[in-house]
């Protein structure tokens, strides 16, 4: 089975979610009756243990460790030739800033966003972009920027619906689930508050990623 899904960038695609579907399955069936697994996100790189859904929910925020696609440390056999790779182990990426992390997300969803440079240290000549493309770009980077509400400086709107979204995916909430919680949240927060008011807009705001 490929495990390219790993090096994608997109932690939203449906190709990466699929893939952290598969490797949760394979751990379940490898360890038995474990409560905690090493969790091989880019943060924990392998040496911290945590609990299965937490594991899930690691890899959906900090990504898989690239060079981790024999699972060895988790119960999958390897042979001599490929053991050394397997076993390599990167260095843990340092904590970043959630809003940091979303802005890399549209980084790496939109390439043209960042400014190309040449070996001679020059800039790259601008390869036509796409008028809804950069639409969609500019609605993500407004959500990326603008408060959840006026004086909050901990989430932007883009923040929030994924953090709230990754744990729909962590606790395998029915869409009928996350609108609940969702509109308790809205209530709680100030009345002049950006919180999508249901399932279906905030896949809208997140449509692009």
């Amino acid at each position: 089975m490929s495990r390219r899904w790993i090096q994608n960038p997109n932690r939203c695609a449906d190709e990466y979610l699929d893939g952290i579907e598969d490797f949760i399955e394979f751990a379940r069936r490898q360890n038995p009756g474990a409560t905690r697994i090493r969790c091989p996100c880019r943060r924990c790189n392998n040496t911290l243990f945590e609990t299965i859904e937490n594991v899930g929910f690691h890899l959906v925020r900090n990504g898989m460790i690239e060079t981790y696609s024999i699972w060895n440390l988790h119960g999958e056999q390897v042979d001599h030739a490929s053991s050394s790779n397997a076993l390599r182990v990167d260095n843990v990426e340092p904590i970043v800033d959630p809003n940091d992390q979303v802005m890399s997300i549209i980084q790496d969803a939109f390439p043209f966003a960042s400014t190309n440079i040449n070996q001679e240290g020059e800039d790259d000549v601008p390869t036509p972009i796409d008028s809804a493309e950069f639409e969609q770009y500019e609605k993500l980077l407004k959500n990326a920027n603008q408060e959840l509400y006026p004086g909050c400086e901990s989430f932007s709107v883009l923040t929030a619906i994924v953090e709230q979204m990754h744990g729909k995916i962590k606790y395998r909430m029915s869409n009928l689930c996350f609108d609940y919680f969702l509109g308790v949240f809205k209530r709680m927060l100030p009345t002049d508050n950006c919180l999508p008011k249901d399932h279906k807009h905030a896949q809208k705001v997140l449509h692009g990623l």
